[in-house]
């Protein structure tokens, strides 16, 4: 019996289809365009600066990941033929990108005035394609078991340390946003110190943070200790800053160093306050050059980016902290992430993906190449080793709900199975059955999210358990035996969320007093249920937004549930506003149908007070 997660309903049948579309289809072989580009002809004329290469990594990532989970043979193959073509093309030196010698990261280039986004003049992702090569043959190496794959991606982080520590060259000089799309490396290299207990690799992690901390417009781990907002930390670019905090909080697994762990919980906890979307996306790009970029902390529009890999990021950066604490909180944000923005970005294909999703905004299926079609499908496969988990003293707990079946080692029950059966996230009941071969005593800890304000625990009906608040664990501590029934009831009600784009003028009266005055205020509306964000499409089938006034009762009458159409389809919410016939609201990630071109809107704006 396999240790692992087989998820169904919602999670499940979009990870199916990521197996059977993007990651059965991008890559099959060397002469897929994404592989066949690392070939020695097309890299010696590659003086363009692309990003492309990153693929290879991601999908070796993802594509692993699916099949050590599903035991697909057809791509178990093409993955090892894909990374034994990656090897082959291994310089002496370590190399192994896309670019022409003068291109390369390992040359010191001559100092130029930055662009606008904090970018080398010449610049080039060669750093950020090595920093995926690495992760991608380490999870190649997991799944094969050969030491060739752990041997190529050693030698590409030797010579990261050569350049960096014995060449003396910054890793700020490296990569766009202030060197933020080079200090990703920090990630890559403490894994490989995982992988291989040498000690050379923690310490290229310690010296990309201290020459990311001395670089004045980046000085990342000062300023995150000092609890600045992100979008202060170099341009303030979402993904590269939150995967290089993933890897900061690596670092802190490795070390032990307080700081490190103080700096990323400051910085998420940030980002959870101020720069999530209802969705649980990273989002920001309104009024900026960048699309890609934190706004500054308080700041909304219903019509703020969402990029799908600040999404990948934001799920790591939140197992990191799930993997170092265990509290709750991290648990809830990889839920509402999920079910909303990751699986909003997706269509139902498996294959296409948005770059872009947007609160209010039309669904747009990207281009070919562009990278957020790789970081959904690795978010995806992301989720299902962070379902259900054992800790040191061998208490189990479940984190992420969903129809399916999840088995791990205990270290008294030996195999345990744990078979949900629910249509969560669109019903409230969880039926959690537990298979053991014998009785053992253990402790089962079982996640109330957040979002609810009650929740009823029982065993097979017979008897009650008591439950715990919202957003903390429910332990159960007892004899389990084979067979033995959890009953987990999440009642779920529609919740009205509010918020407000304003802008204040500070000013003096006469006698030079300090005066705030508010010119501009629009207030918005929005609907959730359970994990679920709610939205609309074209309001009346062609208006892109509406202005209603909510009814004078505060007693929630006013929003109607309506039986859903399937077991995973979630229910129907009708608002019923004051004066304009009612508007009906879906889950977020299918309304509009899922096709591109299709309209979403989540926010409504609510008449001014007069």
């Amino acid at each position: 019996m396999k240790d692992g997660t087989l998820m169904q309903g919602l999670l499940g049948h979009a990870m199916a289809a990521n197996h059977r579309g993007r990651l059965s289809h991008f890559i099959v072989d060397e002469r897929s365009p994404a592989i066949a580009m690392f070939g020695a002809a097309p890299k010696q004329r590659n003086e363009e600066g692309d990003w492309y290469g990153e693929h290879a990594g991601k999908w070796l990532v993802a594509a692993s990941k699916a099949a050590a989970r599903s035991g697909d043979r057809v791509l178990t193959e093409r993955i090892r033929r894909v990374a034994d073509f990656l090897v082959a093309q291994q310089e002496p030196d370590g190399y192994l990108g896309t670019y022409a010698p003068r291109r390369r990261f390992t040359l010191r280039q001559p100092p130029k005035p930055l662009t606008w986004d904090g970018a080398p003049a010449l610049r080039t992702w060669d750093l950020w394609i090595h920093a995926y090569l690495v992760l991608g043959l380490l999870e190649v190496h997991r799944l094969l078991g050969s030491s060739t794959y752990l041997v190529a991606a050693r030698a590409i982080g030797d010579l990261c340390w050569r350049t960096l520590h014995d060449d003396g060259i910054d890793i700020t000089t490296l990569g766009n946003h202030h060197g933020l799309s080079a200090t990703v490396l920090m990630d890559p290299a403490v894994e490989l110190f995982f992988a291989t207990g040498e000690r050379r690799y923690l310490d290229l992690a310690l010296l990309i943070l201290e020459q990311a901390d001395r670089h004045p417009p980046l000085a990342l781990l000062t300023r995150a200790l000092q609890g600045v907002d992100a979008s202060e930390i170099a341009t303030g670019k979402s993904y590269q800053l939150l995967w290089t905090l993933v890897g900061l909080a690596k670092l802190h697994r490795a070390t032990g160093v307080a700081d490190y762990l103080t700096a990323v919980e400051n910085m998420w906890r940030n980002v959870r306050d101020h720069h999530l979307t209802l969705g649980g996306g990273p989002w920001g790009g309104v009024a900026h050059r960048s699309r890609e970029v934190f706004n500054p902390g308080g700041f909304f529009s219903p019509h703020g980016y969402v990029e799908t890999c600040s999404v990948l990021a934001w799920i790591q950066l939140n197992r990191e902290l799930l993997s170092i604490g265990g509290d709750a909180r991290y648990a809830d944000e990889i839920e509402r992430t999920a079910f909303n923005d990751l699986v909003g970005a997706m269509a139902p294909d498996g294959e296409d993906w948005c770059y872009y999703s947007y609160p209010n905004g039309r669904r747009v299926h990207t281009t070919y190449w562009r990278c957020c079609k790789s970081s959904g499908a690795m978010a995806l496969e992301e989720l299902p080793a962070l379902t259900c988990r054992v800790s040191a003293e061998g208490a189990i707990t479940i984190d992420l709900y969903g129809a399916g079946t999840s088995t791990l080692t205990h270290p008294g029950a030996g195999h345990a199975t744990f078979l949900q059966t629910t249509a969560y996230p669109f019903e409230p009941t969880i039926r959690i059955r537990v298979e053991v071969a014998h009785a053992a005593r253990f402790t089962l800890r079982l996640r109330i999210p957040g979002w609810t304000s009650a929740s009823e625990l029982s065993i097979a009906d017979a008897f009650t358990v008591e439950s715990a608040p919202a957003g903390t664990y429910a332990a159960i501590d007892r004899t389990w035996r084979n067979g033995d029934e959890v009953i987990l009831r999440l009642p779920m009600s529609p919740e009205v969320h509010r918020r407000t784009s304003r802008n204040v003028q500070e000013s003096r009266a006469p006698d030079g007093a300090p005066v705030l005055q508010e010119v501009m205020r629009y207030d918005h509306l929005a609907v959730t249920h359970g994990p679920l964000v709610y939205a609309t499409g074209l309001i009346d089938g062609f208006k892109t937004g509406e202005t209603i006034r909510a009814p004078d009762s505060a007693d929630g009458s006013w929003l109607e549930v309506l039986p859903a159409s399937s077991d995973d389809a979630g229910a129907t919410i009708r608002l019923h506003p004051s004066g304009r016939p009612p508007i009906d609201f879906v889950p977020y990630y299918r309304a509009g149908g899922r096709v591109g071109g299709a309209w979403r809107l989540t926010w409504l704006s609510l008449a001014p007070e007069t």
